[in-house]
């Protein structure tokens, strides 16, 4: 039989270990992005975006993360791509990233989803992310980023930055600078939303109704004031 204080610390002990096991659990859900029927969701609420094309005119496609899907939102239509000039079809997927590693539901890096996007044939293609790689090595998202570039080969593109989202600010600048770089070295126009004070739900992650209207019209201006390029593939 134990003795009363031996027993107090082995529940003690115990609820220790199960806080642990707990916020153990926790991470990994959390570094992963989502367990199955969270992916599943993912897939779910991907596929209904890609139906919804809004506008009309110069066909642009937007590759991107769960900004681009609206994830967050009643109704998926208004994420801040619905801001964009001409007939802007969405390839977006939540968590996804440049980076192979920067989701765990499977082969959906904006790499991966590229290649079935195109069959949109755009006149330009938007790329937007960066949030989800902010754990990831830098050589991935580098890798990621030409990969997709090899994809992109023959479009018009531009790159569009992560905002300063307030869960993953200490990542952001890394990111950020890194990405600015890869335009660079591509040839490709980059725009930097850094800057940009936006209005976010509860996870401090994802955007507000006004924060994708108000994210979506500054994006637009900034690429309004570029001109898209092919990507550059020869680096030697």
């Amino acid at each position: 039989m134990l003795h009363r204080g031996n027993l107090r610390r082995v529940v003690g002990a115990s609820a220790v270990v199960v806080l642990l096991a707990a916020l153990l659990a926790f991470w990994v859900a959390d570094r992963a992005g989502a367990g199955p029927a969270r992916c599943q969701q993912h897939r779910i609420d991907s596929r209904e975006r890609a139906t919804l094309v809004t506008g009309e005119g110069t066909r642009t496609l937007v590759i991107g993360d769960s900004w681009s899907v609206g994830l967050g939102q009643a109704d998926l239509g208004r994420s801040w791509a619905a801001q964009l000039p001409g007939e802007v079809h969405v390839a977006g997927f939540s968590g996804s990233g440049y980076s192979a590693g920067a989701s765990g539901c499977g082969r959906v890096s904006f790499h991966d989803r590229a290649t079935t996007a195109l069959a949109t044939r755009p006149q330009l293609v938007v790329v937007q992310g960066g949030l989800n790689d902010h754990d990831q090595p830098s050589a991935a998202i580098t890798r990621g980023f030409a990969d997709l570039m090899a994809d992109l080969a023959g479009h018009h593109v531009v790159v569009v930055g992560p905002a300063d989202a307030p869960s993953r600010s200490h990542a952001v600048g890394r990111v950020d600078a890194l990405l600015a770089s890869l335009a660079d070295d591509h040839e490709v126009p980059y725009v930097a939303t850094t800057d940009l004070d936006l209005a976010y739900l509860g996870d401090r992650l994802h955007l507000t109704e006004g924060g994708h209207r108000e994210y979506g019209l500054a994006v637009a201006e900034r690429i309004a004031a570029l001109e898209p390029a092919r990507p550059a593939l020869d680096l030697r």
